[in-house]
């Protein structure tokens, strides 16, 4: 039997995000093309666990080695600039400049338990009925954790002339989102993408939104919502991979792109070999 075949062997890709979701589903998918990957995020087995949970950036690497790629962990909070410039140090100094960069951070649905959010007010209600405090979170663990992050690396990759920079969110098409902190936290982060997708391309490095479905995570599944969902976390990884693998990637910039057409351009599928349609939101 032939090997499966590994398009990002030798590539160094940065996963933000990873400890679970879709950032652990885009570290498996890379790491199923051979890539070496780096699974950040807050939570570690040697200490803090965001809201506790069990997932950990240890946990993605491993996941990373055995679909056949190298794993590597690193813990950082891609909102605190310090703590990304001494990954980005780190990330030089011991693999040198990435291929790939992926932000798919975020923390605007902690403490949602499926039904209400983490002030206790269920999700959509009207922004004057309730604490403006959950608008924070989403601000800055979206397009704020994606700019930061773009801003760590991007000096690393500029003077390769290439590479590719990810950032995950949602892309309503106009639609609402049904929580205006969330769809204006995900709205935040599409916009950033295209306005550094623009300050990138002359540099040779393509920037691109990338929209999943409802994703089956660990959260969905926790909240007993696992049935609605449309799509594992891996759908997005191996969108990711293909855009990566792709030699004319560079047609991309600034695209806001959905994991249901990319699936059918380079024709990956989901975990259960089907090809999920974009999701439309209620």
């Amino acid at each position: 039997m032939s090997e499966a075949p590994r398009p990002l062997a030798g590539k160094v890709c940065i996963v933000a995000g990873a400890s679970r979701g879709v950032g652990r589903g885009i570290a498996l998918g890379l790491g199923e093309a051979g890539a070496t990957v780096i699974c950040s995020g807050r939570s570690t087995r040697f200490g803090y666990r965001t809201e506790g949970r069990r997932e950990t950036v240890e946990d993605a690497a491993e996941a990373v080695e055995a679909a056949g790629g190298r794993g590597f962990p690193y813990v950082c909070d891609h909102t605190d600039t310090k703590a990304l410039y001494a990954f980005s140090a780190y990330v030089m100094r011991r693999f040198g400049p990435p291929s790939v960069v992926v932000c798919s951070a975020w923390a605007g649905a902690e403490g949602f338990d499926g039904a209400r959010q983490a002030d206790g007010t269920p999700f959509g209600a009207p922004f004057h009925e309730r604490s403006l405090a959950p608008f924070e979170p989403a601000l800055e663990s979206g397009a704020y954790a994606a700019l930061a992050t773009a801003r760590a690396f991007a000096p690393l990759m500029t003077p390769v002339g290439a590479g590719l920079i990810v950032v995950v969110g949602f892309d309503g098409q106009g639609r609402p989102l049904g929580d205006i902190f969330y769809d204006l936290g995900k709205a935040a982060a599409l916009r950033a993408s295209q306005l550094m997708a623009a300050d990138l391309a002359p540099h040779g490095v393509t920037v691109a939104h990338l929209s999943p479905g409802f994703v089956r995570t660990e959260r969905v599944q926790d909240a007993g919502l696992a049935d609605e969902a449309t799509e594992t976390p891996l759908y997005a990884g191996r969108a990711v991979a293909a855009l990566a693998a792709d030699p004319a990637i560079r047609d991309h910039c600034g695209a806001s792109l959905f994991v249901a057409d990319l699936a059918r351009r380079y024709g990956f599928t989901d975990a259960d070999g089907t090809q999920p349609g974009r999701f439309v939101p209620g």
